[in-house]
């Protein structure tokens, strides 16, 4: 008996094994640009298009993001070679620069040299990314990949040889796709999807919390969830499609009233994209509901001395409400305050974003195609 008390309790404690990435919130493109008087100029040159990424065809389309600011560091090859990325749940590749790459974006990050692995082994197969503004082009390899402590053998990823522009002003030298395998480019097998292949996690899941704190404290926990992270129970949300993450979104409300998504659309949750970003009319509408304007750049601005006082919005999600305060949902950088509320175009297609998943901590499920919320502490 004694001897089966301690195999049981090593296999609780196997069960439980949790393998941690901690994220870092570094300073965004944004804060970069506004420090050299060249944000405006950047805005101009590369307005924000998020929903691109969405609804291109062909190539694994991305766009850029001037607020980004989560990002991780990994390695790859023998003996390993360190890579901050992206961990982004709107798409499904990965792939960091390389010393092929000729572009001015790739000066300024660490660069991947395939010589210098005993683990690499190359291809002949183009990778082309293609960008809201640019693209990234390269070609496709192999080689062993770490993140979070789990070592990942022979997984295919990109190596950049040309970068967009807009790439350099990034803190991350990289992206790490985890949607999934059909949207992922040329058929690749993404990185978590290889985890769960090779038996390298408990359950085929992971999960993320985003923390408000500058510095500290955001993760993502692949096989598993963290209890700690938040409070209450977690709600269980179906996919309506399993390509990004996306769910059914019933309406968006604030005071009770429905100002946006009304008759019900569609939402991915997407830790690559930092606001929330909805159709042109209806983020005009929301914003107007909240008390903000727009600048000539799109961007809504509101007065930070008002912000105690905005309303709360109501996400309704599959028959459940996710609430926003005004505090998450608004922000302060030098030149002022903004909502967190993006225009995405004409598509009725919403992202829920940063900004959201501050607030509520996100499990993504591949097993049973589902997410699960729960509000962060």
């Amino acid at each position: 008996m004694k001897c089966l008390l301690i195999v049981l309790f090593a296999l609780v404690a196997l069960s439980e094994c949790l393998y941690r990435m901690p994220l870092i919130k570094g300073k965004t493109a944004r804060e970069r640009l506004m420090e050299t008087g060249k944000w405006h100029e950047y805005r101009t040159k590369h307005p924000f298009n998020p929903m691109v990424k969405f609804y291109q065809t062909g190539n694994e389309p991305m766009t850029n993001d001037a607020d980004l600011s989560y990002y991780g560091v990994i390695s790859i090859g023998t003996p390993p070679q360190s890579f901050s990325v992206i961990f982004d749940t709107g798409s499904s590749n990965l792939w960091v620069p390389s010393v092929y790459c000729s572009s001015y974006a790739c000066e300024n990050h660490k660069k991947f040299n395939p010589s210098l692995s005993s683990t690499f082994h190359g291809g002949n197969e183009p990778l082309s990314i293609e960008y809201g503004t640019g693209s990234m082009t390269g070609y496709l390899a192999s080689d062993n990949v770490e993140v979070g402590g789990i070592t990942v053998r022979g997984q295919v990823f990109g190596v950049s040889k040309t970068e967009a522009d807009f790439m350099a002003q990034m803190t991350a030298d990289g992206i790490l796709g985890l949607a999934f395998q059909t949207i992922s480019s040329d058929d690749v097998v993404p990185v978590f999807k290889n985890m769960v292949k090779q038996g390298l996690v408990s359950k085929p899941l992971f999960s993320v919390y985003l923390s408000s704190n500058a510095q500290q404290g955001s993760e993502l926990v692949l096989g598993g969830i963290d209890q700690s992270y938040y409070t209450g129970a977690i709600t269980w949300i179906p996919l309506s499609s399993a390509t990004y993450w996306q769910i059914k979104m019933d309406s968006v409300t604030v005071n009770g009233q429905t100002v946006a998504c009304a008759g019900g659309c569609q939402a991915i949750i997407d830790t690559g994209t930092s606001l929330i970003v909805g159709p042109n009319s209806d983020i005009g509408n929301l914003n107007s509901w909240v008390g903000a304007s727009l600048d000539q750049y799109g961007e809504a601005i509101v007065n930070c001395q008002n912000i105690p006082n905005m309303p709360d919005v109501t996400f309704s999600l599959n028959g459940h409400a996710f609430t926003v305060p005004a505090s998450a949902y608004t922000t302060q950088i030098s030149d002022g305050c903004y909502t967190g509320f993006g225009q995405g175009g004409s598509e009725p297609l919403w992202i829920l974003g940063d900004v959201f998943i501050r607030e509520y901590y996100a499990v993504f499920d591949t097993q049973s195609l589902s997410i699960g919320l729960a509000k962060s502490v």
